[in-house]
């Protein structure tokens, strides 16, 4: 997790570096507007139709730039997005069926290896470079989804959303490789970005080889004590892939709790997006900041959401363990925090205008807040069914995956030859009122319970063979009651 936002959030920062600050084309307005009281009006490249150039080819590479401007640059971050839905769903399914270890491993590794080629393919032509963009998004898509497989397979229910808390290994890469960057950039040449992504992705795909499996009973290290403790907590409510029937489609597409969970998903994703995507190019025209300045405070709201994820997840269980709040409570409160107080504080952001110090710090609190969202619908879709989550959470992520790019295109239109403070404010307008009223909903009608569909029903056969089974038995039925104490109550 730590690993995939490198490959997937390298080409936001080296645009920064790869597009000219000025040129002798149409003017555009950066800065704060008139309207607003400000005065600072220069001007920035705007791309010519269709061509492709490139400013003072006898330079460094270090020094190539691009005449790309807010819609071309939009267009190249919201392309790894064009794809990346179609693999999600596709993703959870074939996670169930081989395994976490080989889905996310492969989709990570090859995602990674791709950028080897990103530097060759910018250096010949921007739609070159989107085409690579959505390819490398369409590889990864596979990845997410496939995580929560390995979860319904591995954690105890009351440790769930510490464990999902580790998705947010995202937010340290971006904490760690966004000031990296720009000091890359700075020592060496944007190429480095990409080259270091693939290097460093081979290096951990060893170590995933030989360090993960996907349930504790293929694990050739754990104890027994472990192995036992694991599977006790979750018998009779995950059950190996042998043993179940026919994925229940038709009771999965339409239970009210996806949609809801999806509804808090697309809301949390829009916000977050938003902040994590846009937020260089912000500092850099309505706060004048420079690429290293840029890298690091772009850094620091993610490392808070790591830390606020953390803190959260591990009151939340604290909460489920010692029946202080029910189940379905935790899940709101969480989603209530990740969504609704995230959108308040984006309002805040909307309203900072060129003071750099509020805007900062109201960035860094709205990306932190939602380090909730391991705590909130991450963590429910596992609730709602540990068999089907990989599944449930391909079908979420196909639908949420949209507002990435179809909330670049929209700050591409809004700011496109206008990056002033109002543009700015109506796109973090939108993305307040996706977070409140999405957060609102799941908050509103949402109830975290395990789902009747979680044990399909089984193929006649199965049946059959079961009841033999029970007969060879003495016709003796053996119930399961869930193991109650401070770490192994299932709170269903």
């Amino acid at each position: 997790m730590v690993l995939e936002p490198k490959a997937l959030k390298s080409k936001k920062i080296s645009n920064e570096c790869l597009v000219n600050a000025t040129s002798d084309l149409s003017p555009t307005k950066i800065g704060p507007d008139l309207n607003t009281g400000g005065s600072n009006l220069t001007t920035v490249s705007n791309i010519l139709e269709n061509s492709f150039s490139q400013s003072h080819p006898e330079e460094s590479d270090k020094k190539i730039k691009y005449n790309w401007d807010e819609s071309i640059q939009g267009m190249i971050l919201g392309a790894f997005y064009w794809m990346h839905w179609a693999t999600q769903f596709p993703g959870g399914v074939l996670a169930k069926k081989y395994g976490t270890k080989l889905v996310f491993g492969l989709g990570n590794v090859i995602a990674c290896w791709m950028c080897f080629i990103a530097p060759m393919l910018a250096r010949w032509d921007y739609r070159a470079l989107i085409i690579f963009r959505v390819l490398q998004g369409f590889v990864i898509g596979v990845a997410w989804p496939s995580m929560h497989n390995m979860t319904g397979q591995w954690i105890p229910p009351n440790e769930r959303s510490k464990f999902v808390t580790a998705y947010m290994g995202c937010s340290i890469g971006i904490a760690i490789f966004y000031p990296l960057f720009g000091y890359i950039i700075e020592w060496l040449s944007w190429e480095w970005i990409f080259y270091s992504s693939g290097i460093i992705g081979s290096v951990w795909y060893i170590f995933w080889v030989l360090f993960v499996f996907d349930s504790p009973a293929q694990h050739p290290r754990i104890t027994n004590e472990e192995r036992e403790y694991i599977e006790g907590s979750l018998k009779g409510v995950v059950e190996q892939q042998k043993s179940l029937g026919k994925v229940p489609w038709t009771s999965i597409l339409t239970s009210k709790v996806v949609w809801l969970n999806v509804i808090a998903m697309w809301g949390s994703i829009w916000g977050l997006f938003t902040l994590m995507t846009q937020a260089p190019t912000y500092f850099k025209y309505i706060h004048g900041w420079g690429i290293t300045m840029t890298g690091v405070l772009s850094g620091i709201p993610h490392l808070m959401r790591v830390i606020f994820a953390y803190c959260f997840s591990t009151f939340g269980d604290w909460l489920l363990r010692n029946d202080k709040m029910e189940r379905s409570y935790v899940r709101k409160l969480a989603t209530f925090t990740c969504c609704c107080v995230n959108g308040f504080l984006v309002l805040g952001l909307a309203y900072s205008g060129c003071n750099s110090t509020a805007a900062i710090i109201l960035l860094t609190t709205a990306t932190a807040v939602h380090g909730a969202i391991t705590t909130g619908p991450l963590s429910s879709m596992v609730d709602i069914s540990p068999n089907y989550a990989s599944i449930v959470f391909g079908i979420s992520n196909t639908i949420t995956v949209l507002p990435g790019f179809i909330s670049a295109a929209i700050v591409g239109y809004l700011t496109l030859g206008n990056q002033t403070v109002t543009s700015w404010k109506y796109v973090f307008f939108i993305a307040a009122g996706m977070l409140i009223i999405c957060g609102m909903i799941y908050v509103i009608f949402c109830k975290t319970t395990i789902q009747s569909w979680n044990t399909a029903k089984k193929d006649d056969d199965i049946e059959e063979m079961e009841k033999l089974n029970y007969i060879k038995n003495e016709g003796a039925v053996t119930t399961y009651e869930f193991p109650r104490g401070p770490n192994t109550r299932a709170n269903y």
